[in-house]
């Protein structure tokens, strides 16, 4: 009973913080132009949503069905992937190309890639080697490996004008976002969350095990199947909507799991997403308005990130 008024209690307090960054993000330093900048910034606030609540869960997820809690849905190479399909597009059709220019198309493309891509995987690890996750996750790792390699090749024979359109393609920014990608994105994102919010209580089973979810009646195979399926289209959404955030998700399920304590999945998917809404937004203030040089938010996530997964990995070698 305790556990579970602390866990309303700290859900409370987040969704508090995520109002006061919302207002504080609109409305904080306008400068005098208020309906201009309300036009501006209230633009990017449901890329904010979209993006916290659907890498978060994904995480959540993914660490659930591998009971490892290091790892992320990048692991099976789907961030290396995109900034492959926007280096290569690039590189074969130049950057006016329509590919580049028309941003629903260069969504869709991104996100059909990356989803084949990963049914693919998913296909060969649950059919030809029913079982063999971690097999799949060293799969993705090579896979994700292989994509930097040539990227970087790709990238370092590039003419110099065209890398700047590669960076800006793939460099993770809420400076830039077309509205008709955050239709899109809820689209296709509401209905999967809505899914894995009503079959929550099927993920604290899976949680226990294979062999007790199994024998509790749980389909595991043909559920693991459907998740992998589903994060895959949560990780390409989110990413093809603003660029590759390895660590995002990572922190934002990490936190929730030390701040709430709990195995139940409703609450951890409510409190995840909140966080990582957190860190987005505070994280997008301080860089527009208190950092005195110029940077885009996915570098200050991905050093964060960074160091409190260093911090996990030392944390978890201690106890070992």
């Amino acid at each position: 009973m305790f556990k579970k008024k602390r866990g309303k209690l700290i859900i409370g307090w987040l969704s508090i913080a995520v109002v006061l960054g919302v207002g504080l993000y609109l409305f904080y330093n306008t400068r005098g132009q208020l309906s201009f900048s309300l036009k501006l910034r209230s633009q990017r606030i449901p890329a904010f949503f979209i993006v916290g609540t659907s890498t978060t869960i994904a995480t959540i997820i993914f660490q659930t069905m591998t009971r490892n809690h290091i790892l992320s849905p990048s692991i099976i190479g789907l961030d290396s992937l995109f900034v492959f399909i926007q280096t290569s597009t690039i590189f074969f059709f130049g950057a006016r190309s329509l590919l580049i220019t028309n941003k629903p198309l260069n969504f869709i493309l991104s996100v059909s890639v990356m989803l084949l891509v990963g049914l693919g995987l998913f296909y060969l690890f649950f059919k030809r080697y029913a079982g063999r996750i971690f097999l799949l996750l060293m799969t993705g790792v090579i896979f994700g490996t292989l994509m930097r390699h040539l990227t970087t090749f790709m990238q370092a024979i590039i003419d110099p004008n065209e890398f700047q359109s590669v960076l800006a393609q793939t460099l993770p920014s809420f400076n830039k976002i077309d509205q008709t990608l955050i239709v899109l994105a809820v689209g296709i994102c509401t209905p999967i969350i809505a899914y894995l919010f009503k079959i929550s209580s099927t993920l604290d089973v899976l949680h226990l095990g294979d062999d007790y979810a199994q024998n509790l009646g749980v389909p595991v195979q043909q559920l693991q199947f459907k998740l992998f399926l589903l994060i895959s289209v949560l990780t390409a959404v989110s990413t093809a909507l603003v660029g590759p955030m390895t660590f995002l998700g990572f922190i934002g399920a990490n936190v929730s799991y030390q701040l709430l304590k709990t195995y139940k999945h409703a609450a951890l998917l409510i409190g995840g997403s909140l966080i990582t809404i957190v860190i987005l937004l505070y994280s997008q203030l301080i860089i527009e308005h208190l950092l005195p040089f110029r940077t885009n938010v996915g570098v200050v996530i991905e050093l964060i990130g960074g160091v409190y997964f260093l911090s996990m990995l030392l944390k978890e070698r201690s106890q070992l």
